[in-house]
Formats: structure tokens, C-alpha cells, sequence
């Protein structure tokens, strides 16, 4: 069977972008958030314009959809699929671990759990499928805000002392998660709580997801409140894992 085109996958990935996004983006949002050269990105949009799929404003020089593909409508994840095709991965992160997993989705401007592995001991917990939780104080959350174009428009909230509760601290927070490739948050939610996260791609390289591993602070993070590598080597390993089952080219 022949292989995919990687510039189509690319295409596509933008055009969702485009389609579920807060209105008309720029390049650098566009190929930051897709983790492309901006060089490559000019060119694609460039051919989607000539098309009639995308459109240049004149005034701002973002770009929206083109009156070709205006019925699409907002983009649509199958959180099913998704789900099930992070079990394979997501089970054997947690025994290896030793914590819970959770893997999660924005949805309303909130990170959805999709699915949690519960830790792997005799500790009581308490299932989380279906909860809501803070972009901005959650590590699953700052992933997923890292590679999302548009405005920063989530509220900011402090859950706690340690919360990233003004946009300057979490712009900070977001730019350090698209060098490193992975987010932490240590006791910005929950007291006594830390966890560490990874985003999850599909076609054309669109962060769908995050991945992630969440307990008690001593057990992921060292002495001076650092994530233990070996848990955040192991997320990433997970999420490049689900991603290539998503449709991800490999990273």
C-alpha cells in the first residue's frame, strides 16, 4: 500500500485549525502550534489560498477559511478513538510508573479526562472519566494550551499558592513546555498534588491530547520539587506511542 503524503496530512491539520479556532490566525500561530517551519507553512497556505480554501485579510494578513470549505463548521475529535487507542499504551505506563494516568482533551475551554488508569496499589481512588479540570492549572491542561492558536482566554483562577494565575507567568509556563515538549504542574491544582503531561498529535501533526502521570509529590518529583526524568521519559514515550496510533508521522 502506498504511504501517506505528508503535506496533505499537513494541509488537512491546518485546515482544522482554521475551522476550530477563535477566528483568523497569523503564520507564526499556525506553524508554532503545528510545530512547523514557518517557511513550510507560507507555502501550504499559500496553495490552500490559490484554491479557494483559505483566506488572507488584507488588513492583518491572518488567515481564516476560504469560502470553498466554510460548511465544515468547527473541527470534531472522536474522543471515542482516541480512548481507545491510548489503552494500549496508557495500562502499561501506570504499572511501569507505579501512579495514575490520565489522558484528556479540551473541551469548553476546560480539559476533559477521557480516560485514568488508576495507580497500580490498594489505595482507594476515585474513578475521573468525564471531569473537568483547569487548562492553566493542570499539567494535561498547560500542554494542551501550549499548542492551541488563537488568543489566551482561559480564566485564571488560583487553586492554590503555587497557581500560574496571571498571563505573563503562564505565557512564560507555555513557551518552556513547546521547547521541552512536555508540562509539569507541582501542587498548582491540588496541595500535596504534582503530575507531568505530553501532548498526543494526530494527522499533520495537531495536538488532539495529552497524556500524563499525576500523584503525591514526593513519589514525582525529586528533593527540589523537580519531575523525576524517568516518569517524564516515560509520558513522552507513551504520547509519541498513542500519537503515531492517532495518525502522527514519527517524532
Amino acid at each position: 500500500m502506498p504511504g501517506t503524503v505528508q503535506s496533505i496530512e499537513r494541509a488537512a491539520a491546518i485546515l482544522r485549525m482554521l475551522a476550530g479556532g477563535p477566528g483568523r490566525l497569523g503564520l507564526s500561530e499556525i506553524a508554532r502550534s503545528l510545530d512547523l517551519a514557518k517557511g513550510t507553512t507560507h507555502g501550504i497556505l499559500r496553495t490552500l489560498q490559490g484554491v479557494g480554501f483559505v483566506e488572507q485579510d488584507r488588513g492583518s494578513g491572518q488567515y481564516q477559511l476560504g469560502a470553498a470549505l466554510l460548511h465544515l463548521g468547527t473541527s470534531y475529535l472522536d474522543i471515542n478513538e482516541l480512548r481507545s487507542r491510548s489503552i494500549n499504551w496508557a495500562d502499561p505506563l501506570a504499572a511501569r510508573s507505579g501512579e495514575a494516568v490520565r489522558i484528556g482533551t479540551v473541551l469548553e475551554g476546560q480539559v476533559l479526562i477521557v480516560h485514568h488508569v488508576f495507580r497500580p496499589d490498594d489505595t482507594f481512588q476515585t474513578l475521573e472519566v468525564g471531569a473537568l479540570l483547569p487548562l492553566h492549572a493542570t499539567a494535561l491542561g498547560k500542554v494542551l494550551l501550549a499548542y492551541r492558536a488563537g488568543a489566551l482566554d482561559t480564566d485564571l483562577s488560583a487553586y492554590t499558592r503555587k497557581t500560574l494565575a496571571t498571563p505573563r507567568e503562564l505565557a512564560t509556563a507555555l513557551e518552556q513546555v513547546r521547547e521541552s515538549g512536555w508540562a509539569a504542574d507541582v501542587e498548582e491544582f491540588t496541595l500535596g498534588q504534582a503530575a507531568v503531561a505530553a501532548p498526543i498529535r494526530g494527522y499533520g501533526g495537531l495536538v488532539i491530547g495529552a497524556i500524563g502521570v499525576s500523584g503525591q509529590v514526593d513519589r514525582i518529583c525529586d528533593s527540589h520539587y523537580a519531575p523525576r526524568p524517568h516518569l517524564v521519559a516515560g509520558v513522552r514515550d507513551a504520547a509519541r506511542a498513542i500519537s503515531r496510533e492517532m495518525g502522527a508521522a514519527r517524532q
